[in-house]
């Protein structure tokens, strides 16, 4: 799908450069996944802790089964 986007060109031939991309499609596509990704991999942090296990529970015990 043709976007026609004002993104800052010495942004994107820095990143470009950095990363070691030839294209600029290519480049910004890395760009979403990782921005995705970081974003996917903070929400788990905050969920981190705020789940309560129950006391006694014992995986090793469902894996034999």
């Amino acid at each position: 799908m043709p976007t026609n986007l004002a993104i800052d060109d010495k942004l994107l031939a820095r990143a470009q450069k950095v990363v070691g991309l030839a294209t600029k499609r290519e480049t910004v596509n890395l760009a979403l996944r990782e921005l995705i990704a970081r974003r996917l991999r903070l929400e788990s942090l905050e969920a981190f802790g705020a789940i309560d296990f129950a006391k006694g529970f014992d995986h090793k015990k469902l894996r034999s089964k």
